[in-house]
């Protein structure tokens, strides 16, 4: 979404690297291409006028005169007004103490309401709560039938007692929406639901009729929350259709979707500024798991390629399989040998934690090869799959034995080209050397670990020239004579050994000889 404005503000910033002080004209250049770059990704020009007034301000105060590394010092100002924009804090669910929750969804038509409706009572469901949705939206064709699909694919309730407007009667569609809020939350109540989730009406552009029925809505089911649906991709007109929003509903929060579009975006930046409200979710994709809490700090990082590691690391908590990750830590430290069955299992665990492109843009420094990641093909991993469960079970433990009459079968069996099978088998050989060596100690080139000079990894590497111990003998009575030769040999060392200070002899007369010295090493000891 925020492509464009990524990558002109990261040039912005390129051009401040290496300066040890930032003049006047520096900073004025700096806060010209930062306002041409938030103009350019639709941001309202009330919003970008302010937003570049304080960067201005700040960029030419002492926090940046005095700072060890000026241009660092800029981005960090940029950063915090971007957070202050889109809201400054996480801002959460208000629950209700007593009673059932009551969420109240309003918006344009085609903004997403009822496929959001979906996804919000997925992730609540995934909180621990039980949630159930009212389809209100009485005017729409097929909107109770969507939201129906949607709540059973959610595995969530759907309260729709009337079946909603059809193509024979569009223009004066039966039944109250009024009335089924009002019961939809009654029957919560009864059946022990602590949110529900009121799916409303849209329009294609703003009206009287609506908001009226919108007001009533809200009057009649008093929620905790409503929240405002926008389209990220709407444009200025953003602005002014929230304003008409918060004047008619007076809603408590907003939630961005399409946030995975290809627009500019700018727009979804200045709502919460305009409004006041927070931004409190936002919907990043088509699946009913493409859903997330909007963390202004998170959004900001991203926005200026700082990454997002943070919710990279939430979603792998949520997705990974803690049963697989122990197996797995329980083979590595028994040092048993990486499998591609096991190989098979780690891709299976990344693909469950979304789209493999979505992650890597969380990464920090993405944007640099954003070109690649879009030219990355997702059905990667399931081709993986394929040639993988092509194998017998003992191709699979043992690879070594894959000839190459096996590799075309299994190319046959998986529908790929032979080559693609030799790769994937280089980079499996590649991955279980990695895993072996890290089974053992750790990586070449690691602090403290083998193979590291000075940090422990020239005692592994001397240890092969050292000499070998002598074995011990079968024979018991040869061992236990071999026993008491070596006992003699350390109590005769021991003798030998000097009394007396770590740095130096006291009392007694010292031999050199006893030492064993090399030839002429004695005229260092004073002797």
């Amino acid at each position: 979404m925020f492509n464009s404005l990524s990558d002109r503000l990261t040039a912005t910033f390129k051009n401040l690297r290496g300066k040890g002080r930032l003049t006047e004209a520096d900073v004025d250049a700096t806060v010209r291409e930062i306002r041409r770059a938030l103009l350019d990704a639709d941001v309202a020009v009330p919003v970008v006028r302010e937003f570049t007034g304080r960067v201005r301000e700040r960029a030419l105060g002492a926090e940046v005169s005095a700072a060890l590394n000026p241009s660092q010092q800029i981005v960090k100002i940029v950063n915090e007004e971007l957070v202050e924009i889109l809201g400054g804090e996480t801002r959460r669910i208000r629950l209700a103490k007593n009673g059932p929750t009551i969420i109240m969804l309003a918006g344009l038509q085609g903004a997403g309401k009822t496929t959001l409706a979906g996804k919000l009572s997925k992730w609540l469901k995934a909180q621990g709560h039980s949630p159930m949705l009212v389809a209100c939206d009485l005017q729409r064709p097929n909107a109770v039938t969507q939201l129906q699909v949607v709540g059973q694919r959610a595995n969530v309730p759907v309260f729709a007692p009337h079946p909603g407007a059809t193509s024979s009667e569009l223009e004066h569609p039966a039944g109250d929406p009024v009335a089924v809020a009002r019961a939809g939350v009654e029957e919560a109540r009864q059946k022990l639901h602590d949110v529900v989730i009121v799916d409303t009406a849209g329009r294609l552009g703003v009206d009287a009729d609506m908001m009226e029925q919108a007001r009533q809505i809200r009057r009649a089911i008093v929620p905790n929350e409503v929240l405002f649906v926008i389209d990220a991709m709407i444009g200025q007109d953003a602005v002014n259709t929230a304003h008409a929003f918060d004047e008619g509903v007076n809603f408590t929060g907003i939630v961005l979707s399409k946030l995975d579009g290809d627009a500019r975006g700018g727009a979804a930046l200045s709502v919460a500024s305009v409004t006041g409200k927070p931004v409190m979710f936002a919907s990043t994709g088509e699946g009913l798991d493409d859903f997330e809490l909007f963390h202004p700090d998170r959004m900001a990082s991203r926005i200026l390629d700082m990454g997002d590691v943070l919710t990279l690391i939430e979603q792998a908590e949520k997705s990974w399989d803690k049963d697989e990750a122990a197996r797995m830590a329980k083979k590595f430290a028994d040092q048993e040998d990486f499998t591609l069955d096991d190989f098979l299992a780690q891709m299976q665990q990344i693909r469950n934690m979304g789209s493999m492109k979505k992650m890597l843009m969380m990464m920090p420094g993405a944007q640099n090869i954003r070109q690649q990641l879009e030219q990355f093909d997702e059905r990667e991993i399931d081709r993986v799959e394929a040639i993988v469960r092509s194998m017998t079970p003992h191709e699979r433990v043992a690879p070594k034995i894959i000839n190459g009459s096996r590799r075309a079968r299994i190319a046959r069996g998986s529908g790929v080209h032979v080559s693609e099978v030799n790769g994937l088998l280089e980079r499996f050989a590649q991955a279980q050397k990695m895993m072996k060596k890290m089974a053992q100690g750790g990586m070449p080139g690691m602090p403290g670990m083998p193979g590291m000079p000075g940090a422990g990894g020239g005692a592994r590497k001397n240890a092969k020239n050292a000499p070998k111990k002598k074995a011990k003998s079968g024979n018991p009575a040869k061992a236990a004579q071999e026993r008491k030769d070596a006992e003699a040999r350390r109590a005769n060392a021991a003798k030998a050994l000097p009394t007396g200070a770590a740095f130096g002899q006291q009392g007694g007369d010292f031999d050199p000889s006893q030492l064993n010295l090399p030839k002429g090493f004695d005229k260092f000891l004073g002797k």
